[in-house]
């Protein structure tokens, strides 16, 4: 095991995919001599060259164009685009175009490429680039979305969206760069689709993606040491696909849910899985499923009003506490 930055692991993935097929390419803006500019990709232009590591113009619609036509053509393209606020840009060729070639051309055409981005808040970037996306590509039939927490995911989860052979829509969060973690050595892949179960709890059951999972596991501490309530912490990794398996039978066993996501909270992902449990297991819940997210309002850039409305540690602890009639299963002789 080796410790490495969440920055660090991306490169790592890359770097690792890339050394096990030389159809494996890279192109973005500033990947290349400048090391990316939130410094994800240091080191690869020197060891890959500019044949396989590309600098691009500033255009989104030209980096997914030439990555949908290497896709098309036999290679395994990784795409970068610097904020995922700027798919906007190019939200055609993902919707209507890499999203349903394999479909429409009746699987004559695979799609094997992964769209790198940088998302969500934390960085002070303001309302146009700290913007969580993430249920924008969940509602688009065709494209997986994975969105890793931990250094070790995101080089395991980037390693196989990279051999997968359908489009895979990858965000990493801007706030966990910094982060450090132990990532295994040699090669590491991370299935996706598949939930990991963090942290396991009897009382309540609590589900996160990305820069909500550690604050998740450090609410769960604060309610069992505080409050004596046992929590579980489910840190999702994929959207699409959903491991709904994971999911249900963790609230089935705690019979509350508690869902934790930066996006705006109008059409989240959480409203799916509150819509998910509710239909599969509603006469196992003890309560309606709460949602802690992000009001419905453009990202401000002030310091204290960007950590206002982004779902923080104390503001979970504080809609678990205000659950009705909350009372850990344990003192109702459950």
């Amino acid at each position: 095991m080796a410790e490495l930055s969440y920055r660090d692991a991306v490169a790592a993935g890359i770097a690792q995919e890339m050394a096990r097929d030389e159809r494996v390419v890279f192109l973005g803006e500033d990947i290349g001599a400048a090391g990316g500019v939130f410094k994800t990709t240091v080191g690869l232009l020197d060891r890959f060259g500019p044949r396989r590591v590309r600098d691009t113009p500033i255009s989104e619609l030209a980096i997914l164009g030439a990555a949908m036509g290497a896709a098309m053509t036999g290679l395994r393209p990784i795409a970068e685009i610097m904020f995922s606020d700027f798919l906007a840009c190019c939200w055609d060729y993902v919707a209507n175009e890499i999203s349903k070639t394999r479909y429409m051309t009746n699987g004559q055409f695979t799609m094997p490429l992964v769209i790198r981005t940088a998302n969500g808040a934390g960085s002070r970037f303001g309302a146009q680039h700290s913007q969580s996306v993430e249920n924008w590509a969940m509602a688009i039939p065709g494209i997986k979305v994975v969105a890793p927490a931990s250094p070790a995911d995101v080089k395991g989860l980037l390693a196989a969206a990279i051999r997968d052979p359908d489009p895979v829509l990858f965000f990493e969060h801007k706030s966990l760069y910094a982060t450090k973690g132990e990532v295994p050595d040699g090669e590491h892949v991370e299935p996706l689709g598949r939930a990991k179960v963090l942290r396991r709890g009897d009382d309540i059951t609590i589900v996160a993606l990305a820069a909500m999972v550690p604050r998740a596991l450090q609410a769960a501490d604060v309610l069992q040491a505080q409050h004596r309530i046992s929590a579980t912490v489910i840190d999702l990794r994929s959207l699409v696909p959903l491991d709904t398996q994971t999911l249900l039978a963790e609230v089935i066993r705690t019979g509350r849910l508690f869902t934790v996501e930066e996006n705006p909270r109008l059409c989240g992902w959480g409203a799916e899985i509150s819509s998910i449990v509710t239909e599969e297991c509603f006469f196992h819940l003890d309560q309606p499923v709460v949602r802690i997210s992000t009001p419905h309002i453009p990202l401000p850039a002030a310091d204290a009003l960007e950590d206002a409305v982004i779902p923080s540690v104390a503001r979970i602890v504080d809609e678990v506490l205000r659950a009705a009639d909350f009372r850990p299963r344990s003192a109702r002789g459950l």
